[in-house]
């Protein structure tokens, strides 16, 4: 999920907006011996509260990881990330008749689109929250990628310290612009 909000030529009705959105990738297993997890606090996120479409976008480059050794590693052995330099989701809120945009609370979101990372796209769909205060809507959510589908490869000398299913968490806050 890797772009530039000023990039994206879309035409948004109510649009909500940020570019410090925030994606923790991590592929640690029980048997790492450190926690292989990088964040990235640049993700760039739009919200259309008309049509219910959700573009997150980030530079793949921008995951910060504890050891510099990993973050090399992951932008040049795993994510190739001077080829496929973005990452991005396009889809949307399929069920937005059931989040009120106009009252404060806590709602389950269930977001379909296609996912692109490492330059091979797919079409997911997962479920999180939106938290609605006042002309802020929060985007929460936590799942599974399976590496292979993406064509990451983890090298077979790292097989057992690197998961195949990475987790991704993802939080943005946005504002009503």
């Amino acid at each position: 999920m890797f772009f530039v909000v000023a990039g994206i030529s879309v035409s948004f009705g109510q649009k909500y907006m940020t570019r410090t959105g925030k994606i923790i990738f991590d592929a640690t297993t029980k048997s790492s011996p450190e926690k292989i997890s990088g964040v990235n606090n640049e993700v760039a996120t739009i919200f259309d509260a008309k049509s219910g479409r959700v573009i997150f976008q980030v530079l793949v480059k921008s995951f910060k990881f504890e050891r510099e050794l990993m973050e090399e590693h992951f932008n040049e052995n795993y994510m190739e990330s001077d080829k496929f330099p973005k990452s991005d989701f396009d889809g949307s809120i399929i069920n937005l008749g059931e989040i009120n945009l106009a009252k404060d609370g806590v709602y389950n979101a269930k977001v379909k689109g296609k996912l692109t990372i490492h330059g091979e796209s797919h079409e997911v769909e997962e479920t999180g929250t939106i938290t609605v205060k006042g002309n802020t809507v929060s985007f929460k959510a936590r799942f599974s990628v399976k590496l292979g589908d993406y064509k990451v490869s983890i090298p077979s000398l790292v097989a057992d310290k690197v998961s195949k299913d990475a987790t991704i968490t993802l939080e943005s806050e946005l504002t009503q612009k």
